[in-house]
């Protein structure tokens, strides 16, 4: 009769218990992958109601629509704690599809001390935000305002014509854009 290894069930259990640890940092990888992913997911299809994004020079090449309008409305918001005061210049705007619009927020800072804060945006009806696009934003970047402070906020966007192709879309009156700014902790 012939001898067994007795090291042979010690080793295929090591090798069990690497092929779980390596399991484990995969899943624990792809956990913090994955919101950076959705985000950029989210940019490139507008799915979630995440506007596009473009560049000074891909909204220079957009065709402008004469004659065709689209009522774009805003809403601002602060998350629930944050001491600003955050409003849109203008409920609504009527805009030129294709033709590049600047829209105006104010915040102020109430308290007595700088508060920085991100803003998270979202577009609806969501199915609209492939067509809504901004060049530039204030909610690209952190924004800290001092105690007391009150800054003029913009974003240049502009409704993309291929809306006016969409089945489900050409007849769409209006977009709403919408705001919430979130405080920035240890910012």
């Amino acid at each position: 009769m012939g001898s067994m290894n007795p090291s042979a069930p010690q080793n295929r259990n090591r090798r069990v218990a690497m092929m779980a640890a390596g399991m484990a940092l995969g899943m624990v990888g792809l956990g913090y992958a994955s919101v950076p992913l959705y985000r950029i997911f989210c940019q490139a299809t507008g799915y979630g109601g995440t506007p596009q994004r473009a560049s000074e020079a891909q909204a220079a090449g957009v065709k402008v629509m004469a004659g065709r309008t689209m009522s774009v409305r805003f809403d601002a918001n602060v998350d629930p704690g944050m001491p600003w005061q955050f409003r849109p210049r203008q409920t609504t705007q009527t805009v030129v599809i294709g033709k590049r619009t600047l829209a105006l927020f104010d915040a102020h800072n109430t308290s007595n001390r700088p508060i920085t804060g991100a803003a998270s945006f979202n577009v609806s009806p969501n199915e609209a935000a492939r067509y809504f696009t901004k060049v530039a934003c204030f909610c690209f970047t952190q924004q800290t305002l001092q105690p007391g402070q009150s800054v003029a906020m913009p974003v240049s966007y502009y409704v993309d014509p291929q809306i006016l192709e969409d089945k489900d879309l050409k007849d769409l009156e209006q977009i709403t854009l919408s705001y919430t700014f979130h405080p920035v902790p240890g910012a």
